[in-house]
């Protein structure tokens, strides 16, 4: 376990004929490059780069690139509910750092994310933020880096963002609005992603969800899919969707809602 992308990041593995040690290494290795990339806090990240460079071309990293082709999607296919260009919403509500922009809205749509090659730029002056994604996509990434190291099996953990694989089951619990926890089940050759929305700030909880034109919903929102970018960001979509769309709409972008439950 490592202190990573704002939480606390666990490596498990199980393997019998590989070493684990340089694998779980690795592991962690591809986290810190997604942190350092994708990171809003660091004003050298690609992705504070791209916010900083006024609708020019910024040149990103592969990897970035990947994150933002997936981003935009989702911005796309679930209507804004997912949004990533919200950033400018959560610096003024002080949530997200200012790293001394002048001039940016509060939020656009995937049309305002242009991507050509191996260059990015932001067509108005929106600010980009993927806190709402990359750390699925993190434990992806050091997913695909065990099972290169010939891992069996294993799993990643980024304070919620889980997924396993191979022939291991873990058991999962859910700390509901009221503290308590809650036994989900066993996770295998999944991944599960939960988000909270309260009703107001909480200083040990400082994340916060917007949903562009969409109002938040309180309560704990859990989704299970194949990949852990996807059920991270389907969470967001879930705490923005209405009660009468929610379900099937989580089902269509490819995830399973295990029910939050309201304040």
């Amino acid at each position: 376990m490592r202190p990573l992308l704002g939480t606390y990041v666990e490596v498990g593995a199980q393997s019998a004929q590989s070493e684990l040690a340089p694998a779980i290494d690795a592991a962690f290795e591809a986290i810190q490059e997604v942190q350092s990339l994708l990171s809003f806090h660091d004003a050298g990240s690609d992705l504070s780069r791209l916010n900083a460079a006024h609708g020019e071309e910024v040149m990103l990293r592969p990897l970035s690139l990947r994150m933002l082709r997936l981003a935009r999607a989702m911005t796309r296919v679930s209507g804004g509910r997912f949004n990533c260009t919200v950033g400018g919403a959560l610096v003024r509500k002080g949530i997200l750092p200012d790293h001394g922009l002048k001039s940016y809205q509060d939020g656009g749509s995937a049309d305002d994310i242009e991507l050509c090659g191996n260059k990015a730029r932001l067509r108005s002056p929106v600010l980009l933020t993927l806190d709402g994604i990359a750390k699925g996509y993190a434990v992806d990434c050091a997913i695909r880096v065990l099972q290169r190291y010939g891992v069996e099996a294993g799993w990643v953990n980024a304070g919620g963002d889980l997924r396993v694989y191979g022939d291991i089951v873990l058991p999962v619990q859910r700390r509901e609005m009221n503290g308590e926890f809650s036994a989900l089940g066993g996770l295998r050759n999944a991944a599960i992603a939960t988000s909270c929305i309260r009703e107001a700030h909480d200083i040990d909880f400082p994340a916060w969800i917007v949903g562009g034109l969409h109002t938040s919903t309180p309560g704990v929102w859990s989704v299970l899919a194949r990949s852990a970018w996807r059920a991270d960001a389907l969470t967001k979509v879930a705490g923005v969707a209405s009660e009468n769309e929610r379900e099937a709409l989580i089902r269509d972008l490819g995830g399973k809602l295990i029910e939050g439950m309201a304040a």
